[in-house]
């Protein structure tokens, strides 16, 4: 009976101990995947993020700091892509269509960004915009103007792309947001344009 009860014993305590290693891991049971604790954790703790050179679809030069003051929604695609890309530049178009049109330029603006520098010149960014409507005002494509900046940005952001051995690349993708500190603040889906975009709105 004593070795019995201790057994029980013994199974409650590694119960009990995996119990609070697997809530531990998973953020209180909120994360259960990498991805939903790496947006957990920018909620809580908005990251800053490395100064690079960007280079837009009209060939002008700036930066992401270059929009402190104002919430800026970014995304990162390349203009050779045709499958998910092409979900993320629909989704930012209805973003774009439905925040206030009087905070566009003023308040909040949308950046897509190309990670693949070597093959989107202005021309492929103008366009990739003029596809989907993107004015090169409140709406810029870009592209990472140095490659050797491509890592430190796409590693702040959580981006991850791999080549996929045909030109081409797999990506996450996802829609962020910087606060007025040029900070990221948060990261949604993609299938949630009109939430995102209604969160902005709120904010303004």
């Amino acid at each position: 009976m004593k070795a019995g009860r201790a057994g029980l014993v013994a199974g409650g305590l590694v119960a009990l101990l995996g119990f609070g290693v697997f809530w531990s891991a998973t953020d209180g049971f909120t994360a259960f995947t990498a991805e939903t604790a790496r947006r957990a954790e920018i909620l809580r703790s908005p990251r800053s993020l490395p100064a690079v050179a960007l280079e837009d679809q009209d060939g002008r030069r700036f930066s992401l700091q270059d929009y402190r003051g104002r919430l800026l929604a970014v995304e990162f695609i390349y203009t050779r892509c045709t499958t998910i890309c092409r979900s993320l530049g629909m989704a930012f178009r209805q973003v774009r269509e439905r925040l206030p049109a009087q905070a566009l330029g003023h308040e909040v603006a949308l950046l897509s960004i190309s990670f693949d520098a070597a093959r989107d010149d202005p021309a492929s960014l103008k366009a990739y915009g003029q596809a989907f409507g993107a004015d090169g005002a409140h709406w810029r494509i870009a592209r990472i103007h140095s490659p050797a900046e491509v890592a430190p940005l796409l590693a702040a952001f959580g981006v991850v792309v791999i080549p996929d051995g045909m030109g081409g690349f797999e990506h996450n993708a996802a829609i962020h947001l910087l606060g007025r500190d040029g900070k990221l603040t948060q990261i949604s889906d993609i299938d949630q344009p009109v939430e995102f975009a209604d969160r902005i709105a709120s904010s303004l």
